[in-house]
Parts: C-alpha cells; structure tokens; sequence
C-alpha cells in the first residue's frame, strides 16, 4: 500500500520530464551538404519577453535565464538597454546584467577553491555568451557599466518604412548611429552582432529587394559585427523566397556562409522550412525563443520567434549536434508559461509532449485508485 502511495505521488512536471523526448544527434547529419553542428542563440529572454503586456518580475527573468543556462546553450540573449519609455518590460536590464557579472565572480572563485557550488553553479557561466541588444551609445554605456554583458548587437532593417515606425530614422541615419556603437564595443573587447530586420518581408511596404538586405548585410560587417542576423521579422517567409535570399547575399564573397545566421519568426507556420533551406546553404546559427515567446510590437500581426524545443527537435532528427539539452529546455519552457499565467506554448513539440505526459500521469493517478 505505501509503494502504492509513493507511486502515485507524482506531479505532472516529473511525467513530463520524463517523457519529454530527448532526442541525441549522432554528429553525422543525415542530409547531404548539411552541417553536423548548430549553434543556438536563444533570444526568449529579451527578444521573447519584450513585447509582453504584463511586467514580468525580475526574479522570474532571473530564473529563466538560470534554467537556460544549464541547458548547454552557448549564447544566451539576457536584455536590451533601450528606453523603457518605448520598451518597459527591458527597464531592469542593468539589473540582470549585474547579477549574471555577480555569479560569474562567484563561479571564478568557487572554481578556484572548490567544493559543490563549483560543481552545480547558480548560474552557469562558463563558455556561454550573455548578450544584450544596445542601439545607442548611451545603451552601450549603461551595457559596459554592468560588467556582465559579453557581447552587443545593434539591428537595422532593410525597410526604409519599417527603419522609421522602429527606430525614427532612415536607414542610412540608423548605420551611422551604429558605427561609434560597434567601435567603442570593439575598443573595449566586446563582441558585435548585427541584426537585419524585415529581410523577407515589410509589414508596411511588402516585399523586400535582396538588393536591400546584402547593403545593409555588408555595412554591418564593414563596421565589425562579426556575425549578421537575418530576421524575418512578420514570418511571412517560405522556402522559395529564403532560398533566393540566400542565393543573392552568397554570391557576394564579402558575406560568407560563415557570417550568417537566421532569425525565423512563425506567423504562416513556415520558420522550420526556412531554416532547413538556410541549413542546406551551410548556414548553422539559429535564433530562437523557449516556447515561441516573442512578436514585434511594431509589426502587426508578427507571431512569436519560431520555439526552441521545435529547432532543436528537428536539428537532432536531422543528425545535426546542438549540445543543448531538449528537456532542459523543455523545463524551462514550461516553467515560463506557468509565470506568465499559464501562457499557451508557441511550441508544437512543448504542447504534443504535455499533452503525452498528461494522459500518462491521468493513466497513473487512475492505477493507484
């Protein structure tokens, strides 16, 4: 009777944890001419969360980006040092940045010294990138002042329209803005990404020349971001129109492969097609958020970034190593929509294995009467 007891005091996190499919890539891609790793910048903690109504908590912030470090992801989006007039939910960002420069002392010294806390850290901060998007000198300022940010972005559009509804510029104002950014983020050691906006589609002016993307592509890179995200910013990319992308900024032997990534949003259900061409062209850095968390507060219409745990799902169906742990995240997933007042997932691999692990824990409540 007491095994009994013990059985079926179960919770639903524990069923799910179990039966979340942890799916491990072999290092040997299945499809030819793809690569047999994936980098994963997770953007949910900024890119995700920003364009939530409700205030999040930081403590819950901080808790989200403590569960995604300990999933194996490398590179971790954590804020935004921009107006909190225009983007409130970031006002905190100083704040979690402190605390990631704070456990990153804490782990040097424990590393030093040892013990326990060496071996299971708060946060994890070895070998992982805590970035922060900064779209202004004075964004940058407060970043550097922290002491825990590793690397910046700055994003442009390839929209003239959408440059102005975002940022109140023209694009040739916006890269100007962004050249004293990126070098004094270079002058002091720190790393600069570059985001291109509305690279398959404008919610204003429709589509997009390729033309108008490789420009603004080579003025980042010309300026010192080492990498270029390409964003589809109102998902209404397809595979066709990827690859044409894809096609036009290769043939410039001034934007390889290798300075690439892709940043998918899933409003048409498209994000994972677009990423399997993007893959076929040896592009291997995908942006992606826990859950689907996401949107565009100045693209109507724009559904959240395409959900990590569906990514990661397809990467290791198709062979391809991640060195991320799906059911981490998947913890991380569902403990982000429980603080969000039990948000619905954007993940379809999140949602079919809840769904999964409630019927089993269902079944095993049912045994025990």
């Amino acid at each position: 009777m007491i095994n009994s007891i013990k059985r079926c005091a179960i919770s639903s996190k524990k069923v799910f944890s179990n039966t979340y499919c942890k799916r491990e890539a072999s290092g040997v891609s299945l499809s030819k001419g793809m690569p047999a790793t994936a980098r994963i910048v997770e953007v949910g903690p900024r890119d995700g969360l920003q364009n939530e109504k409700q205030i999040i908590p930081l403590n819950v912030k901080l808790e989200l980006i403590r569960r995604l470090s300990h999933s194996g992801l490398k590179n971790i989006e954590s804020g935004s040092f921009v107006s909190p007039k225009w983007v409130p939910q970031m006002a905190d960002a100083s704040e979690i940045f402190h605390y990631i420069r704070e456990q990153k002392q804490i782990n040097r010294k424990n590393a030093t010294f040892g013990g326990r806390s060496a071996e299971n850290p708060a946060l994890v901060t070895s070998g992982i990138t805590f970035s922060a998007l900064t779209p202004n000198v004075k964004g940058l300022e407060s970043a550097l002042a922290t002491g825990g940010v590793d690397e910046v972005a700055v994003f442009g559009a390839a929209s003239e329209a959408f440059s102005q509804k975002n940022i109140n510029c023209s694009i040739e104002e916006s890269l100007k803005r962004f050249k004293p950014v990126a070098k004094l983020a270079l002058d002091n050691k720190i790393k600069v990404r570059g985001y291109v906006s509305c690279v398959l589609g404008c919610p204003y002016t429709g589509a997009i020349p390729v033309e108008a993307v490789r420009d603004v592509s080579l003025r980042l890179l010309e300026m010192g971001c080492y990498e270029i995200s390409l964003g589809d910013t109102i998902g209404v990319g397809t595979a066709g129109s990827t690859e044409r992308l894809l096609t036009h900024l290769l043939s410039d032997k001034n934007i390889p492969a290798s300075k690439l990534a892709v940043h998918f949003h899933d409003t048409y259900g498209q994000a994972l097609a677009n990423i399997y061409v993007a893959l076929q062209h040896n592009i291997n850095v995908i942006d992606s958020s826990v859950s689907g968390l996401g949107g565009c507060p100045y693209a109507a219409g724009a559904s959240g970034n395409v959900a990590t745990e569906d990514v990661l799902y397809m990467l290791h169906g198709l062979g391809i190593q991640t060195g991320v742990d799906l059911a981490q995240i998947a913890r991380a997933s569902e403990f982000i929509d429980e603080a969000l007042n039990n948000r619905a997932t954007g993940s379809k691999v999140a949602a079919a294995q809840r769904s999964i692990a409630k019927k089993k824990l269902a079944n095993a409540q049912k045994d025990c009467v």
